[in-house]
């Protein structure tokens, strides 16, 4: 099952010369659909926000964003709720310097950006994946097993360990089409 991660911004002549009989598949925003449906910022609703029982995220970017806490600002519900897939991220300019993510909405809990990436964007990312995107990952699946298919993403990182950028999720698809979800 030959899954290949390469960055958008590449020229398609290159990924022909690259990956010259492969499928490519854009999975950013900016996709095609069904595709898009991939995209951290697609509004797949009902999304569990952790440790929050009956709460949910309309998308998986909206929820990290969401529940993002600042030196100057704490978290921002309103996030959870957009699906224009549009001004959902915090900069922390005006905000202060980032403090960590809380583990649910009520509670003094704050985490680092390792552990939020492992027990909130993880989650709900493979959580939209086993409940939003199965049709399309078999799609996905046999389309590897007839060749090799390449994803873009505009981020390559397929390591939870490495915090010098941010995750992949196409790499995330990688990763859970080939039972090698990281732990």
């Amino acid at each position: 099952m030959p899954i290949v991660i390469e960055n958008r911004r590449k020229k398609s002549t290159t990924l022909i010369k690259l990956w010259p009989d492969a499928l490519v598949v854009d999975v950013t925003s900016k996709g095609p659909e069904p595709w898009v449906r991939f995209s951290p910022f697609f509004p797949h609703g009902g999304i569990p926000i952790p440790n929050t029982p009956e709460r949910t995220a309309a998308s998986v970017e909206g929820l990290w964003q969401g529940l993002k806490v600042f030196e100057k600002e704490d978290i921002d519900p309103a996030k959870w709720a957009i699906t224009s897939m549009r001004n959902i991220k915090r900069a922390g300019r005006s905000r202060g310097v980032v403090r960590g993510h809380r583990f649910g909405i009520s509670g003094d809990e704050l985490i680092g950006y390792r552990e939020a990436r492992c027990r909130i964007y993880l989650p709900a990312y493979r959580w939209i994946l086993e409940n939003r995107l199965k049709q399309e990952l078999e799609q996905l699946r046999a389309a590897a097993d007839r060749g090799t298919v390449v994803l873009l993403d505009y981020e390559t990182n397929a390591d939870v360990e490495d915090l010098s950028s941010p995750l992949s999720h196409a790499a995330l698809v990688k990763h859970y089409l080939e039972d090698t979800w990281p732990a």
